[in-house]
């Protein structure tokens, strides 16, 4: 798959990025972008993963990471999944570890789960033998985000990560997006800064590799990119916020911030945007925003990581 033949993908489960060297990093990124080909063909279709099962089991609503799984999945021609917390037992008060045992007596290869839990993924991935992926648990990881991310980053940047400085804005206390790009991109060489209104920074802040900023206008200066996060609107009330109006005139991303920024400057966002709060709509709009090629990069990442962790065992294939 990738001209590294010797290769052999050491983990069982996707729970965190953390868990990943730079040499599993890259060489994942090389496999995502050899799938990538795939998803420009007329036909979409190899049989690479015929035979295996994926399920997708989202307790938390998704629109962008369950459906880039499921195209993936379906592409690599594994017969796909999908079971909801309004669809399954849990809704019926079944716990976590049964609903869990009851996937794995039908033999499936890979479980995807999103949860509001945090550490829901590595409970299942410790229960089952069967590869589990994080999907997002509570506030603590995302890993393929972060990984799609860096895919797109590493194409907008032509594969350099070493010296390249990246902000990452917004709601970054309740963020699992920002904490999991924060460890993969401190480890590819790229140097962080934070900026926030100090109620929207975590807990031990000062001990994260990043510069912390209050100000936009100062935050923005030189970078090469800039990662807007999801202002979660049900902060608010929890007071987090004293006015959505004032958050927006000093926090949300237009033309006059980018200006300050290296000419060549790239915008991401993990989706869904709030327009005009977080990220203006001509930033929004503008070619220099990254947020459809996140999209197309989540396919065929995710591709990367189905095929990787179902074929583990299969005689080395990775």
């Amino acid at each position: 798959m990738t001209n590294d033949t010797t290769y052999h993908w050491p983990h069982k489960d996707l729970l965190d990025v953390t868990q990943l060297s730079e040499k599993d990093t890259l060489h994942l990124l090389d496999v995502a972008a050899s799938f990538q080909e795939i998803n420009s063909r007329p036909v979409k279709k190899v049989p690479t993963l015929k035979g295996k099962t994926v399920v997708l089991f989202f307790v938390e609503n998704s629109t962008r990471t369950k459906t880039s799984f499921d195209v993936a999945g379906k592409r690599l021609s594994a017969d796909t999944f999908a079971l909801a917390k309004t669809g399954s037992s849990l809704n019926k008060g079944e716990s976590l570890k049964d609903t869990g045992l009851t996937l794995q007596a039908m033999a499936p290869d890979v479980i995807v789960i999103r949860h509001p839990s945090s550490g829901a993924a590595r409970f299942l991935a410790d229960l089952l033998p069967c590869s589990i992926v994080n999907g997002g648990d509570g506030w603590h990881a995302h890993p393929t985000q972060a990984l799609l991310d860096c895919y797109s980053l590493r194409e907008a940047w032509h594969g350099q990560f070493a010296g390249r400085t990246l902000l990452i804005l917004g709601d970054i206390a309740h963020s699992r997006v920002a904490r999991s790009n924060m460890h993969l991109l401190h480890m590819l060489g790229v140097k962080l800064r934070l900026c926030a209104p100090r109620t929207l920074l975590p807990a031990g802040v000062n001990h994260w590799p990043v510069e912390v900023f209050s100000d936009l206008n100062t935050a923005v200066r030189d970078v090469d990119a800039v990662m807007c996060l999801r202002l979660q609107l049900e902060r608010q009330q929890a007071g987090l916020l004293p006015d959505l109006a004032e958050y927006s005139r000093r926090y949300c991303l237009d033309k006059k911030h980018l200006s300050l920024a290296l000419p060549e400057v790239k915008v991401l966002h993990p989706g869904p945007m709030n327009r005009g709060l977080e990220i203006s709509n001509e930033i929004a709009d503008d070619p220099a925003c990254l947020v459809l090629d996140q999209v197309a990069a989540g396919v065929a990442t995710r591709m990367a990581i189905l095929y990787l962790l179902a074929t583990r065992n299969d005689g080395g294939r990775a």
